[in-house]
């Protein structure tokens, strides 16, 4: 098509930072309440439910059709935590944009780099293990992105 070019034409974009998207985040002020909604409105059930205490939240992934993507629900656990001062300011909703990534501190560094601010010196531990980090939604475009390095599958 004219006017329409290929990245790969184009130098100087990133390039194979990114392997899918892992989730999407919504912050709810009741995380039962929210998982009985989806489930009943859309279809889609909690594969998995855990508590962060250090992200200062309870959450669970839902599952969308077969794919991997997921719905994450995220509900405060005190009013000082992250998501009860977001749902303070922006109300419930969707809260954050998560890229799966395979080595969030290589992805960490080529972001910064290309001049972005990260919100952790060094990965945090996320859902299921995982390590993150988080591009600030400043630099993002307003949207808070998160990178998801999952952890390694354990042999059974």
């Amino acid at each position: 098509m004219p006017g329409v070019s290929n990245d790969a034409e184009r130098p100087g974009l990133p390039e194979g930072l990114l392997t899918t998207i892992d989730h999407v985040g919504i912050a709810v002020p009741d995380l039962d309440e929210a998982i009985a909604f989806y489930a009943r409105a859309f279809g889609v059930h909690s594969v998995h439910e855990e508590t962060n205490e250090e992200q200062g939240v309870r959450e669970a992934m839902l599952a969308v059709g077969t794919g991997e993507t997921r719905i994450q629900l995220l509900a405060p656990l005190t009013p000082e935590s992250t998501i009860a001062k977001f749902i303070g300011r922006s109300g419930p909703g969707l809260q954050q944009l998560a890229f799966r990534v395979d080595d969030v501190e290589a992805v960490s560094a080529t972001l910064r780099e290309r001049g972005l601010r990260l919100l952790y010196d060094t990965p945090k531990r996320g859902t299921s293990d995982s390590r993150v980090n988080f591009v600030h939604p400043k630099d993002a475009g307003g949207v808070l992105v998160e990178l998801v390095e999952p952890a390694a599958p354990t042999a059974h």
